[in-house]
């Protein structure tokens, strides 16, 4: 089982969030339990802000079992498709093309992406595999 993560779920960690970093560190720890983790160059670019570094940034990701893997163009094309609906049903926030390039790697690359954004992805993602931190730490299991 391949698991992409988004960065949010990431940031959790990284940051110790109160909120929601304790059920994104047990969502990481149990995907990672059942298989491969990724992340493709967009979350590693988000989440490195977090870092004194690059190469702590990568040192870390690499301890936590994250695998680089790079967007391809099927995957940036498909993100772009997605994008286009999201504006033509009146989505107005610009700067949201990163979701998607996530949303579409996940859906190329994975068997599911974790992420606390999950009625976004579900919106233009129908295929994907969507799961939540919170929903994996009280029931163990994937939602659609």
């Amino acid at each position: 089982m391949i698991t992409a993560l988004d960065s949010n779920v990431l940031l959790d960690i990284f940051g110790a969030d109160a909120t929601f970093g304790a059920a994104s560190c047990e969502a990481v720890r149990r995907c990672s339990r059942e298989g491969r983790l990724i992340a493709c160059d967009v979350v590693w670019a988000e989440v490195s802000g977090c870092f004194p570094s690059p190469d702590a940034a990568r040192a870390t990701m690499v301890e936590l079992g994250v695998e680089f893997s790079a967007l391809d163009a099927g995957a940036a094309l498909a993100a772009g498709s997605a994008w286009k609906v999201y504006r033509t049903r009146g989505g107005t926030r610009m700067r949201m093309i990163p979701d998607f390039l996530i949303g579409a790697h996940a859906v190329a690359h994975a068997h599911r992406l974790l992420t606390r954004d999950r009625g976004f992805y579900r919106a233009y993602f129908r295929h994907l595999t969507v799961l939540n931190p919170a929903d994996t730490q009280k029931k163990g299991k994937a939602n659609r």
